[in-house]
């Protein structure tokens, strides 16, 4: 798929009574996390500092995942006129930020810190997959397509580059496994969750962890399909060097699926 811009969006197309309220709200808090890609690659190229090869692929990058925001963001203004983009963007990130002074990766190693990057993107490629096919409005189904095919790229893109630097670190199939294990329960951290408050809380409303974090898994959780879940699991099991299409991938996947199904369910139960 070529490289698209926001122009390619068929804007004209928005049909608000197909808008759906759930949706919005993970749109929005995903506008914040994906426009905040510039300080991933301030934390990335200091990093990798004496690898020039992979600072100057970041750098286009970046800059695709900051379109992905404005796209998202730009969706969720027309869905809901009283959201601003800007303001949430700003609340965002002065109460999230990333250790943007770090100069070594907070993984241990180069190829760690790749690793988690794959697993990154394996989960961003999923999740705007999912929520592609679960978007019944029509411009929010072709950026979502959109950001997808781009995921899918960023993948091979650290792939590529991970496989580059276990030729120097050698970390092993176990240890890369450990990371992307890691790199996944990080998915409930505070960054989405503090993205989902900056993004749906009332205003004055205080910032409760637990509670935005609960909000934000059951509405994500709930959009996913088998079909997901099984090429995301392929993506972790090649990242780590495993076979992606066997038994273990049956395996994981049906235990991923049963989890998320439990999950939200349990959680749209405690009213989250």
């Amino acid at each position: 798929m070529k490289n698209w811009t926001l122009d390619d969006i068929a804007w004209d197309a928005f049909d608000r009574s197909k808008v759906d309220p759930d949706l919005l709200k993970l749109v929005k808090a995903a506008a914040l996390v994906e426009r905040n890609a510039y300080d991933y690659e301030t934390y990335l190229s200091n990093v990798f500092g004496d690898d020039p090869e992979f600072r100057a692929a970041i750098g286009w990058w970046a800059r695709e995942e900051v379109q992905h925001g404005e796209a998202l963001g730009r969706w969720a203004m027309m869905a809901d006129p009283s959201f601003d983009f800007a303001a949430a963007f700003k609340k965002f990130t002065e109460g999230y930020q990333l250790p943007l002074d770090a100069t070594t990766s907070v993984r241990g190693t180069r190829a760690g810190e790749l690793m988690a990057r794959c697993i990154v993107e394996t989960g961003t490629s999923s999740y705007y997959s999912a929520l592609r096919d679960a978007a019944a409005e029509p411009v929010l189904k072709q950026i979502c397509a959109n950001i997808a095919a781009d995921e899918l790229r960023h993948y091979k893109l650290f792939y590529t580059h991970m496989r580059r630097w276990l030729e120097r670190e050698h970390l092993g199939r176990w240890g890369r496994l450990r990371i992307g294990l890691a790199r996944i329960h990080e998915s409930e951290d505070d960054e989405l969750s503090y993205a989902y408050y900056a993004a749906n809380a009332a205003p004055g409303e205080a910032y409760d962890r637990t509670v935005c974090a609960k909000a934000y898994a059951r509405r994500a959780y709930a959009v996913y399909r088998p079909g997901h879940v099984q090429r995301g699991v392929a993506m972790v099991l090649k990242a780590a060097g495993l076979d992606a299409t066997g038994r273990l991938n049956a395996g994981l996947t049906r235990l991923a699926v049963s989890f998320m199904r439990w999950r939200s369910q349990r959680l749209a139960r405690s009213g989250a």
